[in-house]
């Protein structure tokens, strides 16, 4: 057991994230936020935690990559210098050390087990220490297996931990893309109109729209013909596909940035397309159509168009962003991948 909590310490103390320079500086000039891609190095480490605690690798990955989006602020530049910790879990103090232990900073694990705290000595130096990522590894490893290695146990100590079903929600998705990947290396993403398709769109970012009550456009129109398919644009879950009033029918998926993209006035859904879904970019979801400002059903009321939208969520606010420049970063990563080499 020594051997493997030193190996798992030295592991986390060696690996950062690495960043990719190309990627993040595009990424920069799109939006002011980092790519929050895992590193490779990481799999090796969730791994043996697993072996060493049964928690799942994948929820754990999860758990990860929530913390890294809502913390991304704090660690921007770390993320972009590539200096980023490898594990960015971070529990907080009350949590940690127990509600009415006075010391906020305990490292004593009986201390800590004393005051109903959760924190634990990962690492076997004798200290419970929330500053240490392999203790904080472990700590939520044990935190999420405490009852069973269930999907039902480990969202019920989510639950108990995040106090949000929709953050639950999202962990769960996320750890249902890296199940299903095999990895948390995942990247990737596809335009929305396969290139074959007759399309045209500009920004139309902000412009005003009145139906509803005046309001400002939040995301691109991509006009094409009812019917032609609708791609998705990352690797992530469906959290929504129905019908609103504004948008009609339409399919709200959340990437592992955190990110949700949002596919308005689809004329139809492709089969299979509902929520829960795991999707990959490139991926038919729906198809063009021109749907919306009414009831159900309501159609015609405009030219048939996709809208395209994007909304970053850092855990307590979202909002939307010109997605234009991602469009046509990928539309211009599209048509280079179809030349001959």
């Amino acid at each position: 057991m020594k051997k493997n909590a030193w190996w798992i310490s030295l592991a986390l103390s060696l690996s950062l994230l690495p960043a990719s320079p190309a990627s993040l500086a595009q990424a920069g000039e799109i939006e002011d936020v980092p790519a929050l891609e895992q590193s490779s190095e990481e799999m090796p480490v969730l791994q043996q935690m697993e072996r060493e605690t049964k928690a799942p690798w994948y929820y754990m990955a999860a758990v990860n990559q929530y913390e890294m989006g809502i913390h991304w602020k704090k660690n921007k530049d770390k993320q972009v210098a590539g200096t980023a910790p490898l594990i960015q879990i971070e529990i907080p103090s009350d949590k940690w050390s127990g509600l009415i232990n006075p010391n906020r900073d305990d490292h004593n694990p009986a201390t800590i087990q004393l005051f109903g705290g959760m924190g634990l000595d990962g690492n076997r130096d004798k200290k419970a220490d929330r500053t240490d990522p392999v203790d904080e590894l472990y700590t939520m490893a044990r935190w999420l297996t405490r009852e069973n290695t269930s999907e039902e146990a480990i969202r019920s100590a989510l639950w108990d931990y995040y106090q949000d079903g929709i953050v639950v929600d999202r962990i769960t998705g996320f750890a249902k893309l890296f199940r299903e990947a095999g990895t948390v290396q995942i990247t990737g993403n596809s335009f929305p109109i396969p290139l074959r398709y007759n399309y045209s769109y500009r920004s139309t970012w902000g412009d005003a729209r009145g139906w509803g009550g005046r309001r400002s456009h939040e995301g691109c129109d991509v006009f094409a013909s009812t019917g032609t398919p609708v791609l998705a644009t990352a690797h992530g879950v469906v959290e929504v596909a129905g019908w609103n009033k504004f948008g009609g029918w339409r399919v709200g998926i959340r990437d592992l940035n955190n990110i949700y993209h949002y596919f308005a006035h689809l004329s139809a859904f492709n089969k299979g397309i509902k929520r829960g879904a795991i999707v990959k970019p490139g991926q038919v979801i729906g198809y063009v159509g021109s749907t919306g400002y009414g009831r159900p059903g309501t159609s015609g009321k405009f030219a048939p168009h996709l809208h395209y939208g994007m909304y970053r969520d850092t855990g307590n606010r979202e909002w939307a962003f010109d997605p234009t420049p991602h469009l046509r970063k990928w539309e211009r990563e599209a048509r280079k991948a179809r030349k001959p080499k």
